[in-house]
């Protein structure tokens, strides 16, 4: 039974990634569009699904592109004619990504009235788009991201620091496209798909604040640990002596166009349905789930006792389907990636039910500093390695699944719209 559970449940998160192709979603959006009125068209962006999205506008735009250059991940890359693809460190910037975000800047300040700037976005973006602003360097940014990832800050509360540190997101690359037309097309890996989180929102209206910015540092007690050039901008920012970032009603959003063609919710539907193809009374119970990583890996366990006890909220064969991002609070020095870790957490809950399975990963095909997706559980997997609890303290789920064979091994898929996370629990008594 755990062995096609595990078969099934690697199937429905296939079926979401295939849902998740950007590719396909920016050729619909430019098939319906008609960009004839338009003198010179240039391509910039940024983020892991930036060589599928980059791809496809070729397809549709070819000629009539003048220039581009989108940063992606190392390893993401496609075979390209028109747009340079400018492969960089994520998720800590490097220089290769400051260089890219130069020689992006400079491509969107040389358009003009009757251009237009086709801006592609997606999950990565803001590591992708390193362009601090003075007098911050790199290292001192770097050494700011680390600090606030490691420290279990959301990705809202992340971006609004990463804003307020550079010279091109929160809005700022719109000021340099202006008076030339953008269209933005995003692809979502942010809970609620807010326009101005997704990849720090470089041509959206941005409501965050210095203020913001430090109460986070604050909330997290960085303040003292963050660089003193950070601590600095910020400061004088609060004061009123440096320029925010634009904010809603600016009257250079005018031309500004941001359009997001996927989601979250487009592979969790997906997965749903390959779900129920395969005879799984399926719930998608959620696609905005964010929180502490354990105590969200505890939940979906609780949810698997109570439908092998009292078949609630749905009877078995069952599929619970949920999206979002969860975060890590890193305790250890272990390796490992937010998917890892829930379904280590949730292995130690669902130790010995029978016909369990749960499954977690991320879409874009990396968690964490690894070259695993995610991982597979199930309630015998603890007998196999009883020390998952050693594991689990240090941070080290990686290490914990890697001799096990449980690690989901997708390789770069060049999208990004958060995670998935699949339970199955199989018929029978």
């Amino acid at each position: 039974m755990s062995r096609l559970l595990r078969r099934q449940a690697l199937s429905i998160f296939r079926a979401a990634l295939a849902a998740a192709d950007p590719g396909d979603a920016v050729l619909r959006h430019l098939r319906s569009r008609d960009y004839a009125r338009f003198r010179h068209i240039y391509v910039i962006g940024a983020g892991k699904a930036g060589a599928s999205m980059a791809l496809a506008t070729e397809r549709v735009l070819g000629r009539r592109i003048s220039a581009g250059l989108v940063n992606v991940k190392y390893g993401n890359t496609a075979k390209l004619r028109r747009i340079e693809l400018n492969p960089c460190g994520h998720p800590l910037p490097d220089e290769a990504g400051v260089a890219g975000a130069m020689r992006i800047a400079e491509i969107a300040a040389q358009a003009s009235a009757g251009d237009l700037v086709l801006c592609l976005i997606s999950g990565g973006a803001s590591a992708l788009l390193p362009l601090p602003a003075a007098p911050i360097a790199l290292a001192e940014k770097q050494a700011t991201t680390g600090l606030l990832l490691a420290c279990g800050a959301t990705i809202h509360e992340i971006n609004t620091v990463r804003k307020h540190l550079s010279r091109i997101k929160g809005g700022q690359l719109a000021r340099l496209v202006a008076p030339a037309a953008v269209e933005s097309l995003l692809l979502s890996d942010v809970i609620g798909d807010d326009l101005d989180v997704i990849g720090s929102g470089p041509t959206a209206p941005d409501a965050s604040t210095f203020a913001g910015a430090l109460a986070v540092l604050e909330k997290y007690g960085l303040l003292e640990r963050v660089p003193t050039t950070v601590r600095q901008r910020l400061d004088r920012g609060v004061r009123g002596e440096l320029p925010e970032t634009p904010k809603p009603g600016d009257r250079l959003f005018r031309g500004v166009r941001n359009v997001l063609v996927g989601n979250n919710r487009l592979a969790l539907d997906a997965a749903a349905g390959r779900a129920r193809a395969l005879g799984f009374h399926t719930l998608v119970l959620a696609s905005e789930i964010q929180g502490e990583t354990r105590e969200i890996a505890r939940m979906h366990a609780a949810i698997a006792r109570e439908i092998v006890a009292a078949s609630r909220p749905v009877k078995a064969p069952a599929c619970i389907v949920t999206g979002g991002e969860t975060t890590v609070t890193l305790r250890g020095d272990g390796l490992g990636g937010r998917n890892q870790e829930f379904v280590l957490a949730a292995a130690l809950e669902i130790a010995g039910l029978p016909r369990v399975v749960v499954l977690s990963a991320g879409t874009d095909g990396s968690d964490g500093p690894t070259d695993a997706a995610g991982a597979i559980a199930d309630g015998d997997t603890l007998r196999r390695n009883p020390a998952a609890r050693r594991y689990l303290d240090r941070n080290d789920s990686y290490r914990y699944f890697q001799p096990l064979g449980d690690l989901v091994i997708t390789g770069p898929t060049n999208t990004n719209v958060m995670d998935v996370r699949i339970l199955l629990i199989g018929a029978g008594k």
